[in-house]
């Protein structure tokens, strides 16, 4: 086995189409295609389309992620592939095609759970970082707060009761009449207005280092529809900036609790969520205010993209954990 291995990443369980290639936690090329702009005539994901999109892009943008890289396809060491979680036919495509490939140049297949990459994204970041550390898992699927053991073990020190972060962003971005994906038009909008707006209490009535997200989405909902029956003027940059605040200070708050508790002096984040500026910011701030190390991935590296599944593809591959010809395609896989 080798210390510094050249493995290939393919991330297609949703709407991007995406490879990346790592020698080690080297990052050397990152490239995706994106059927976004197609699924927002639809305001969301439509399974069929995306499906066709990946099977039209991954030829490309696998062979645009070697080139970048300047490696040659017979010098990788495996292939590392989002079995799950996400749409079954969109992670068909990708994983078909590692498939072949593995099978083809006689490599490994790494199966990758796609939530552990949005965790593994943070190491490309920092070739130092190391566990034991707390990490906040912020996605579209998953909101939890977790602490790292090692690099293949994490404990769940909570999670969301209900709806996810992400989730409930694009419900808002909904409600709000915003356009498809719906968490960066509420970040847009929110920086527009003021944190003026009452949100529910009950978001931090979940216990421990649980979340709840139901409540603080359906007051928003439940808001926007009184106003509207009365005929009364509102803003919805003042609404987008208080469910900002409301939905993302708990998360800094819980994570930033769970370092304490663990004694870990690093926090790390993955997800879509955390490509959320004003998340980001609140969360450096926290952690310089505790003395805590901060590890953010790269914006571009918190939403679905290949090099996330080459950093955890490194980590199965130095485990000697390998996937056989026969692994399929899981459109739900629990957080483990």
């Amino acid at each position: 086995m080798k210390d510094a291995p050249l493995i290939l990443g393919i991330e297609s369980s949703c709407d991007e189409t995406a490879a990346a290639v790592v020698r080690g936690r080297t990052l050397l090329s990152d490239e995706i295609a994106s059927s976004a702009a197609i699924q927002a005539k639809y305001g969301g994901v439509v399974p069929e389309l995306a499906s066709r999109a990946h099977t039209d892009a991954v030829g490309e943008v696998v062979s645009r992620a070697l080139r970048v890289a300047n490696v040659r396809k017979e010098e990788l060491d495996a292939v590392a592939v989002t079995y799950g979680a996400g749409l079954l036919g969109a992670l068909l495509v990708g994983l078909s095609f590692a498939k072949g490939l593995a099978y083809a140049l006689h490599i490994p297949l790494i199966g990758v759970n796609h939530i552990r990459g949005h965790l593994a994204a943070a190491y490309l970041e920092d070739e130092t970082l190391a566990p034991p550390f707390v990490t906040l898992l912020a996605s579209g699927g998953h909101t939890a707060v977790l602490y790292a053991k090692s690099e293949t073990e994490f404990e769940i020190l909570g999670g969301t009761r209900d709806d996810a972060a992400g989730e409930a962003f694009d419900k808002v971005a909904r409600v709000l009449s915003l356009p498809y994906p719906g968490g960066p038009h509420v970040e847009a909008l929110a920086r527009e207005g003021k944190n003026v707006i009452p949100m529910p209490k009950m978001l931090k009535g979940a216990g421990g280092f649980d979340f709840s997200y139901s409540g603080l989405k359906t007051h928003i909902i439940n808001y926007v529809h009184t106003m509207s029956e009365r005929g009364a003027e509102f803003s919805r940059a003042d609404l987008a900036c208080s469910f900002q605040h409301a939905a993302l200070d708990i998360l800094v708050e819980k994570t930033v609790e769970a370092a304490r508790l663990k004694g870990v002096n690093t926090v790390t984040a993955g997800g879509g969520v955390v490509a959320n500026g004003y998340l980001r910011d609140a969360l450096t701030d926290a952690c310089r205010r505790e003395g805590l190390r901060l590890v953010l991935p790269a914006k571009k590296r918190c939403t679905d993209n290949g090099a996330m599944i080459a950093a955890e593809g490194l980590i199965r591959y130095r485990a000697h954990d390998f996937a056989p010809l026969s692994l399929n395609a899981e459109p739900s896989i629990p957080l483990r």
